[in-house]
């Protein structure tokens, strides 16, 4: 295993969660926001994630984690590994991206690291054939956002209730089958073809700390992580009392 570069360290003392596959900390802020200390794992340098930051092989790092024990620091983890196995938008390479694996799918040596783990943990990817359950899915629309981002969640070792799918207001603005048509979300992938620009994707997704727009169009808004952040840390305390 190689060994893993401390990029930047936080501090607090909230419960701890591992980020894994972090990107440049769409999920992560979400759970920041929620009330957790955030650590984040990514093969690829990240210099604007905002939190800890280790630059690794996630699934080593894992592994490393729970062979050692220090796996035990953590309260939970989530996990947003690379798509492009199962994904209906694969648009470039995993290398272009520094995934550093070429359309492999890693979930199901994910999920056993993360049962292995004993932690209780969401595994979230796009709607597509991903090997994933969909246990909850959130849309953009839930929280009034102008991106939909439809996305789909596995939770190990817990659940939470689906909440309810409100209408979407209108279409995604942009070019479809040589159509355009105007809407109040926005394209965040791609490029040209109306595709949202770079402050668009930033204002429609809540996400101020970096202007890379791939690590824009990889990430999630952190609204969706904020939601399971705080159902997570709910029944934490429900189960307390």
């Amino acid at each position: 295993m190689t060994q893993p570069t401390l990029i930047r360290r936080a501090s607090g003392h909230r419960p701890r969660l591992l980020d894994l596959f972090s990107c440049a900390g769409g999920a992560g802020t979400g759970y920041h926001r929620a009330g957790f200390e955030v650590t984040g794992v990514d093969i690829a340098d990240r210099p604007n994630y905002p939190f800890t930051f280790h630059r690794a092989d996630a699934l080593e790092y894992l592994a490393a984690l729970i062979a050692s024990g220090d796996i035990e620091q953590y309260a939970a983890a989530h996990a947003s590994p690379p798509c492009q196995a199962g994904c209906a938008l694969t648009i470039g390479t995993n290398a272009s991206r520094g995934w550093g694996r070429e359309h492999v799918q890693l979930i199901p040596e994910l999920r056993t690291l993360l049962d292995a783990s004993g932690l209780p943990y969401v595994i979230e990817q796009p709607n597509g054939k991903a090997p994933v359950r969909a246990d909850l899915w959130l849309c953009g629309e839930m929280f009034g956002l102008g991106v939909l981002r439809h996305r789909n969640f596995e939770l190990g070792g817990w659940r939470v209730p689906q909440p309810p799918h409100p209408k979407h207001r209108g279409y995604v603005r942009g070019y479809r089958h040589g159509v355009y048509r105007d809407g109040p979300y926005v394209a965040a992938y791609g490029a040209g073809g109306g595709k949202a620009t770079v402050p668009e994707m930033q204002a429609a997704m809540d996400i101020t700390w970096t202007d890379v727009r791939e690590e824009l169009t990889e990430a999630i808004p952190p609204a969706y992580t904020q939601w399971i952040g705080r159902a997570f840390l709910t029944l934490e305390r429900t189960a307390a009392a």
